[in-house]
């Protein structure tokens, strides 16, 4: 890490990939963007150790923005379907990457909700549905933060959890054409539960996305899962 501190350390967790960037606290990238493919098994020191190794290579910054992929709270790791909650529940996540690269303090959000705020145009319900490894959600009324709701292990059709119905799992097994079926019924489920203003759909798998979308859902960056770690500092 060279030059002056200036930015924030946006790490964006996932269980296919592990990426890094350092942003302003306008979200705007002022590095290129790291990736490492994440190991598995992927016990927390592995995984600081891939975030230091990422670190030396951008500009420095004196604050951390975490997104993982699970449930998470006071900086401490509940859950981590797709890294392996037995390796990570009860893990201080937020203090151990601050402790690992440089003592700069730290804060955690769970992944989609991180993405979430690189997305979301503040105005009414609107909703960020993650395609990746597996399936996360994130809901906004007004551009706040709702409270956390774990949809991806909730039942969605013949005892399949959104995780399972949408995962890469689910699009290796099934092909691109039988996933979409599964993507465009849940955009409807969603719909019915939660009349959502907008829906945006984001992650890995998010280009793989053929069917016609209504109005008001979007593809959105999936940058965003980095750029929206400056939100983090915008508020206690």
């Amino acid at each position: 890490m060279n030059g002056k501190a200036t930015g924030i350390l946006a790490v964006d967790i996932g269980g296919t990939g592990l990426k890094a960037a350092v942003i302003d606290d306008e979200g705007e990238m002022i590095s290129e963007r790291e990736r490492v493919d994440t190991p598995h098994p992927c016990p927390p020191p592995a995984l600081l150790d891939a975030y230091a190794g990422m670190a030396s290579k951008l500009p420095a910054f004196d604050r951390i923005s975490i997104g993982f992929p699970g449930v998470v709270r006071q900086g401490t790791v509940l859950t981590a379907p797709n890294l392996g909650t037995d390796l990570w529940a009860g893990f201080a996540l937020a203090d151990a990457m601050s402790k690992r690269l440089g003592g700069h303090p730290a804060r955690l959000i769970n992944d989609a909700e991180m993405q979430g705020y690189g997305i979301v145009a503040g105005k009414g319900l609107e909703m960020v549905l993650t395609l990746g490894t597996g399936a996360g959600t994130a809901l906004f009324r007004d551009g706040k933060l709702m409270p956390h709701m774990e949809l991806a292990h909730h039942p969605v059709h013949d005892n399949l959890t959104y995780d399972e119905y949408l995962g890469v799992a689910a699009y290796e097994q099934h092909g691109k054409k039988h996933w979409n079926h599964h993507v465009a019924r849940v955009v409807e489920l969603l719909y019915v539960l939660l009349h959502y203003d907008r829906l945006y759909l984001g992650g890995g798998n998010s280009k793989h996305v053929e069917i016609e979308l209504p109005d008001n859902v979007a593809i959105a960056s999936n940058d965003a899962g980095l750029t929206g770690g400056a939100a983090l500092w915008r508020e206690k």
